[in-house]
């Protein structure tokens, strides 16, 4: 199947709270039960966050969106079930499983308050990160990591949740992004070459990056952060494993 239709609208970027949207089926796959949509809220996966789920109503006919992923410039949107798949140009409704994204949108701005204030505090890049719902790890350049340094981490990061810092995106020209400081917190800038445009996530009075994925607006969100585990995986880089609860 030909994918080359207009690129699907990302709303997820620009609201990370929209839980249902109106949208138009551009394409349709029957051998892989994958619809391409104009505009969609499914956040498809990337940056350690998984894709969101959720289901997609046409016609009367609701269809559980059991995957979603980006191929180039669309999100293909995989549709379960055994019913006849939608037409091209139908007008559809698209609605996410919304508790597992919210659990996902706190998760990530967790990890993003782990991100700064361990770079804020001891200069430590990350070198890799996973998370699912509620639950996630991340690793940095640590040379040692001991369970005393660990419980000072937890206790900073809960206290950078309790000030209830507000959570900014904002889309920018690649020439006024990268003039920001340590805007790739990562040890490997993941950007791509060409990008024109870069989304930041701005936790206000705290961390500054350049990011893909969704977040709650406010830290007081995310509710308590528990470090829940610690390995070395290798020389100069080391786990955290936190939960959210």
């Amino acid at each position: 199947m030909d994918y080359n239709s207009d690129m699907t609208e990302l709303l997820y970027q620009t609201d990370a709270y929209l839980k249902e949207f109106s949208t138009t089926i551009t394409s349709v796959d029957a051998e892989t039960r994958a619809v391409v949509l104009d505009r969609s809220a499914f956040y498809p996966g990337g940056g350690g966050q998984p894709c969101d789920f959720g289901t997609l109503e046409v016609n009367g006919v609701k269809y559980p969106v059991e995957k979603v992923k980006k191929q180039g410039d669309d999100v293909l949107h995989f549709l379960g079930g055994t019913e006849l798949l939608p037409a091209p140009n139908s007008a559809s409704t698209g609605t996410l499983d919304w508790v597992r994204r919210h659990q996902l949108m706190r998760t990530h701005t967790a990890l993003h308050i782990l991100c700064g204030t361990v770079f804020r505090d001891y200069g430590a890049k990350v070198t890799g990160g996973d998370m699912d719902p509620l639950k996630g790890r991340m690793d940095f350049e640590f040379e040692t990591m001991r369970g005393e340094l660990v419980r000072e981490i937890e206790a900073a990061v809960n206290a950078e949740v309790r000030k209830n810092h507000e959570i900014r995106v904002k889309i920018l020209p690649r020439e006024e992004a990268f003039q920001i400081p340590d805007l790739i917190r990562t040890k490997i800038n993941l950007l791509p070459e060409g990008i024109q445009q870069v989304r930041t996530v701005e936790i206000v009075g705290l961390d500054l990056q350049a990011d893909g994925g969704t977040h709650v607006a406010n830290t007081s969100e995310v509710g308590t952060i528990k470090v829940v585990e610690y390995k070395s995986k290798g020389a100069i880089n080391k786990r955290i494993y936190i939960e959210v609860q």
